[in-house]
Parts: C-alpha cells; structure tokens; sequence
C-alpha cells in the first residue's frame, strides 16, 4: 500500500485541481458541463474572498486526489456543518485506502469546529462509491429533494 498524505493545497496545485476536475467530469459524463480555468479556480479558491477550501491527496508523493468543502449551517442543529463538493481519486488509485484517509481528515476537521455535521451528495447510479460511503457508516438522506438555481433563471429572478 502507498504511504497516503493529505495537505492543504495552494495556489501552485491550481492546474493540478483544474485536471482533477475535468477527471472527475468526465467519470460523471458532465465534462461538457466544466466551465471554469486555471485562472478561476485561483480567484475562488485562492482569492481573499474565498469561501470554499481544497486537500489534496498524495501517494507516495504523487498528486492522485482532492477534496473541496466549505462550512455551511444547521438551524435545527445550531452548528456549522462541513459541505464537501467534491471528492476524487484518481481510478487506478482507487481502493488504496485514499478516500478513507480524505474522509478521515475531514472528519477530524469537522470535530475540530465543533461541526454538527459532514454531508456531501452522490449520483444515484454510483454504486461503488455508495457502497464506499456506506461501509464507513454514512446513511442516505432521502427526505429532501435538492434543487438547483442556476444559468437564465439564476439572473432572471435576481435582476426581476
């Protein structure tokens, strides 16, 4: 097994980061869908008005993987919660323990701020990473209907 490492990422991962995410577009059939640059993800991840944060997951010194997250709120529980938005390892690094050692990491982050809470959202037809995320205890929420404002009807209702 290769030794695992997670960091913090800076600046100088920004291509790295952009590659990851079309990696990760493309297993999700959405590569069309990738919209932002190099130059973007170094203004809203890097920026003094970045609110979102990024790991990056190493094996045996190797870029293989990535989390970004951000700190959202529960009223119901009166305590932020940990919101990752992505998480992505490489395929031939998969099943090495890496997502584990993310997970892990973000879990200890989560406690450390007296999160309430880790949540993050997965396509329906991902069976192994349903089944990944259900062999360390996580539980589908299936009460709530996420819905998504975006595009034309983003500016409609904000300029009407």
């Amino acid at each position: 097994m290769p030794k695992i490492t997670i960091r913090k990422a800076t600046i100088e991962d920004a291509a790295l980061l952009l590659r990851f995410v079309h990696e990760l577009a493309k297993e999700e059939k959405a590569e069309h869908k990738v919209k932002t640059s190099k130059e973007q993800i170094v203004k809203t991840l890097f920026g003094k008005n970045a609110t979102a944060h990024v790991i990056t997951c190493e094996a045996d010194g190797v870029p293989i993987g990535h989390a970004v997250y951000f700190f959202n709120y529960s009223t119901w529980q009166g305590k932020n919660g940990l919101y990752i938005e992505d998480l992505y390892i490489s395929p031939e690094y998969r099943n090495c323990g890496a997502g584990k050692e993310i997970l892990k990491h973000l879990s200890c982050l989560a406690l450390e701020k007296d999160c309430g809470r880790i949540e993050w959202s997965v396509l329906h037809w991902n069976a192994s990473a349903i089944g990944f995320y259900e062999s360390l205890g996580a539980k589908p929420q299936d009460e709530w209907i996420r819905y998504r404002l975006s595009g034309k009807a983003l500016k409609e209702i904000a300029c009407s």
